[in-house]
């Protein structure tokens, strides 16, 4: 029997969300963000489940090709543009949309020949102070690119939200306002609103939005569970109690010995450690269930497993259900008491741990999902 570990992820859900986005932003084109392998989710399971998307945006031409490879016909937006001259070739045979953040990349556009014209993203720093042009370069560098027969017309805006998950704070609406200053008399298309600024700011959502998390189902907003923004979460990460035993009051639980057993108890041990993605600097008490039942987490994590406290379900044995984040246990809610964000968590998943797609969590446990990665 091979380890019990599975991650599965519910097309379904995606679809869900990606409704949601349109209910928030409506009338707008949405680009679903899947780098990162679809935030861990799996990258081409989660393009098939989000087709009614009109565009894709990855961090990486290597992403953009296996799109292609796929059959994804939409467009690919390289959210960080190219890395190098050379990847100019493919990126034009493609079709490949890039964003054109730095002056290097705009003398590179002009330095070479290409099959055919690249659109273009333009980005600028409204803010964040990571990527982009400063705003008052807008129409120069515009007017530079237009002038390029390998840039195709027109030249498209963006810019990143900053603060956007705090939607009392001073900070979207700053940068709203320097871009618009910067894009006045342009008329120009732009991509603005991430997942945070889809649900709370509506004057961000320009003619493009681009929501990242929402998509998997978790918050974009601290304090929050993505059913509350009316999401489904996407993944449900699924183990086993491989091991139970009976522990005497005093005993030391794991490495270094961090957590005591304060009675005589059940531990049990379920087949998931740092080895996986599991955050190895989750404290004893982050929340983990058994047959449905909360239990927290006790002592170190392991490379490949973790111990759990059984005193709330006590007639747990070796083969039942562990789940990790999901179904009924919010990824948000793991990250928290890890002291990280749903993001991470999400993304950290590694490539040991199969991803097994289907239509619902309960289709995908039963034998029935679709497809495994």
């Amino acid at each position: 029997m091979s380890r019990p570990l599975r991650a599965f992820v519910d097309a379904s859900a995606l679809a869900h969300n990606l409704r949601r986005v349109r209910e928030a932003a409506p009338g707008r084109r949405v680009i679903a963000i899947v780098k990162a392998d679809a935030y861990g989710h799996g990258l081409l399971a989660a393009a098939d489940a989000l087709a009614g998307a009109d565009a894709f945006g990855v961090a990486a031409l290597e992403e953009a090709l296996r799109l292609r490879a796929h059959g994804v016909r939409v467009p690919l937006v390289l959210l960080e543009g190219f890395f190098e001259v050379g990847e100019l070739e493919a990126i034009a045979h493609h079709g490949v949309d890039v964003a054109i953040h730095h002056p290097w990349q705009v003398e590179a556009l002009e330095s070479v020949r290409l099959e055919a014209p690249v659109r273009v993203w333009v980005k600028l720093d409204t803010g964040m102070l990571r990527l982009g042009f400063a705003p008052g370069q807008a129409r120069a560098v515009c007017d530079r690119l237009q002038a390029s027969p390998n840039v195709a017309s027109p030249v498209r805006f963006m810019t990143h939200l900053a603060a956007a998950d705090d939607p009392a704070g001073p900070g979207t609406p700053r940068q709203l306002a320097r871009l618009g200053a910067a894009l006045s008399g342009l008329e120009a298309e732009a991509s603005v609103a991430n997942s945070a600024g889809v649900l709370a700011w509506p004057e961000s959502h320009a003619q493009w939005v681009r929501p990242g998390i929402m998509l998997y189902g978790a918050s974009p907003f601290p304090g929050r569970v993505g059913a509350q923004d009316g999401l489904r979460p996407v993944m449900t990460l699924e183990t086993r109690l491989i091991a139970v035993s009976r522990a005497v009051a005093g005993e030391a639980v794991g490495y270094s010995g961090t957590w005591v057993c304060p009675e005589d108890m059940p531990l049990g041990v379920a087949a998931v450690g740092y080895g996986d993605g599991y955050p190895r600097h989750a404290p004893s008490g982050t929340p983990v269930l058994v047959n449905g039942v909360r239990v927290p987490l006790v002592g170190r994590v392991s490379m490949d497993m973790v111990t759990l406290d059984l005193r709330p379900v006590p007639d747990a044995r070796s083969g039942d259900r562990v789940i990790l984040w999901g179904e009924g246990l919010p990824v948000e809610e793991v990250a928290a008491a890890a002291g990280t964000i749903s993001y991470q968590l999400l993304c950290g998943l590694t490539t040991r741990v199969p991803r097994v797609v289907g239509t619902g969590h309960r289709l995908a446990t039963s034998g029935t999902a679709s497809h495994a990665l």
